[in-house]
């Protein structure tokens, strides 16, 4: 009788607690909600954050406004959601976090402590390629060149620890590689100069790369996923040239500060997914060059928890610093 008590009132108490979830959940938002971008406009966060934030009022019953808080490769955006209180604050966010807040001194978040996952949003796929004046045509043909000529192989990035230098760092890292790299303020001059020949090799967006690929201006040498792109179909992955370990795609994800209720989190979940999965929402992001990808909180927090311990490794290795 006693036992039958006890396990009446943990019921009892189950019911109650799942009761008060949802009903915080129905009552939430009670004003406006504000989805920080820790970038520019019209950055691919930017895209993600402002095709979201109109269909994401319509579900809450409230605004929905995107603020750009860029700074310190989005350690100041992030960090400004760790620290909010007022609950109705997002983080548009993507795994530059988890690289950023490993190259600065004294950054006051932690992306796995501070965060509550709340979906994935989309992927962009990195593509490496050469310029064709270096006679590289191949996967083979970059690893014979820099093992001939330690750090004489040059490459380029948008910036000491974007993506696009982070991924070669990796690549460096897993063929034990030395190679030269060439830093750029922006997307632009490190494009320019990859076309022109000035730099030897470097990873661009496969959308973007495949159309010089297309015109003869590059050569193709892998994309950095998993499995291959359906806009570059003929290029092999890293993995099927014998270089495991490189799968370097950008990722775009929701996060809010770590003290959200649980309840908050799956109805957001919920809401954000539904728009990522659109037709509409899809399209918009593809032409954009995203695929876009929604997942349950439980997928994004276990990359998450994956990735951060393993660009904190590259960092590391190579002694990366963006002090």
């Amino acid at each position: 009788m006693k036992f039958h008590l006890q396990f009446l009132r943990a019921g009892l108490a189950l019911a109650l607690a799942a009761l008060a979830g949802g009903a915080q959940a129905q009552a939430w938002p009670t004003q406006s909600v504000r989805i920080i971008v820790p970038f520019t406009a019209g950055t691919g966060m930017d895209t993600i954050a402002r095709a979201v934030g109109p269909r994401l009022s319509e579900r809450l019953g409230q605004p929905v406004v995107i603020v750009n808080q860029p700074g310190a490769s989005g350690n100041i955006g992030a960090d400004a959601v760790a620290k909010a209180t007022d609950g109705h604050t997002l983080l548009m966010g993507a795994n530059t976090m988890l690289m950023a807040s490993q190259m600065y001194k004294n950054v006051a978040f932690n992306p796995i402590k501070d965060f509550a996952p709340i979906s994935m949003a989309a992927y962009g796929t990195l593509m490496l390629v050469a310029h064709p004046k270096t006679g590289i045509k191949s996967m083979a043909d970059l690893i014979a060149q820099a093992k001939a000529r330690p750090s004489g192989v040059s490459f380029g990035s948008p910036g000491v620890g974007t993506p696009h230098h982070m991924a070669m760092e990796l690549f460096k890292v897993q063929t034990n590689l030395l190679m030269l790299h060439v830093p750029y303020r922006g997307t632009a001059g490190y494009t320019q100069d990859l076309l022109s020949g000035e730099l030897n090799v470097g990873f661009l967006p496969v959308h973007i790369a495949q159309a010089f690929v297309r015109d003869g201006k590059l050569n193709a040498l892998a994309v950095g996923s998993a499995k291959r792109h359906p806009v570059a179909p003929a290029v092999a992955t890293f993995e099927e040239q014998g270089v495991k370990g490189v799968e370097v795609d950008l990722w775009y994800a929701f996060y809010a500060p770590a003290r959200t209720p649980a309840a908050v989190v799956n109805r957001l979940n919920g809401d954000i997914a539904a728009i990522i999965r659109s037709t509409e929402v899809k399209d918009l992001l593809g032409r954009a060059g995203m695929d876009a990808a929604a997942s349950s909180v439980d997928e994004l927090t276990q990359i998450t928890q994956k990735d951060y311990p393993r660009w904190g490794d590259v960092i590391k290795r190579n002694n990366i610093s963006a002090d």
